[in-house]
């Protein structure tokens, strides 16, 4: 594992750019440092270092992970969440304890909607007869970025999307005036409005919503000329 780090970090480096980083780092308000690689370079960085070092097994991949999330320069946060998504088929219930950590440390939309969309969201819809139980003390949680992924988390279910679990989280939130809580809540609104229209123009209409979530609950569906 210390060899795998190191040659992750020492390649990484030798293409930083400070120019690059300042702006980026002003981006995320200043929360995170950062190397100045954008985005494609980095993917291609990625896929070198993959080509040379390959994958992690699964029993190292979690230590991998959560020393990834350590360092101070965000890339490489974005480097962990790129490993977790090339290992995603291997992730078991067991890795929840994981994700759990990696969204509540360092926490931000960039981060968090990753894991919330594509690894939780991808773990999850294996288990639909547990989803309900398991997401149940993210839901109680005081912590702001594991509510927001309770409501993000099926965004890519479409037609498996559980309805009443969906309409469920966002009557818990509802009166929530966290904005990025707000913001998700329109977001998932928006992209389950996709599959069902009448359903979510239905529930938006009997439902008091923030304005921010109902604006963007909306948008799609004004776009595409419903009557909302």
């Amino acid at each position: 594992m210390e060899t795998y780090l190191t040659d992750l970090k020492q390649l990484y480096q030798q293409q930083a750019n400070p120019e690059q980083a300042e702006p980026m780092k002003k981006y995320m308000r200043n929360q995170f440092e950062f190397l100045g690689l954008k985005s494609p370079q980095a993917k291609t960085l990625f896929k070198q270092f993959l080509a040379k070092n390959g994958l992690p097994n699964l029993e190292q991949l979690a230590a991998i992970v959560r020393e990834l999330w350590t360092w101070p320069e965000r890339e490489y946060q974005y480097v962990a969440l790129n490993l977790l998504d090339k290992s995603q088929k291997q992730l078991t219930l067991d890795q929840l304890p994981l994700l759990e950590h990696l969204i509540t440390t360092k926490s931000w939309w960039d981060t968090v909607d990753s894991l919330a969309s594509h690894n939780v969201g991808k773990l999850l819809s294996q288990y639909p007869e547990r989803c309900d139980r398991l997401i149940e003390p993210w839901r109680q949680s005081d912590n702001i970025w594991l509510r927001r992924t309770t409501l993000l988390f099926q965004l890519g279910y479409k037609t498996q999307t559980d309805e009443a679990l969906l309409f469920a989280i966002v009557n818990e939130n509802r009166a929530s005036s966290e904005f990025f809580i707000q913001k998700a809540i329109g977001w998932a609104l928006r992209e389950y409005s996709k599959t069902a229209p009448d359903v979510v123009i239905a529930f938006v209409e009997a439902t008091e919503l923030a304005p921010l979530s109902r604006r963007e609950a909306l948008k799609w569906l004004k776009n595409k000329g419903y009557p909302v």
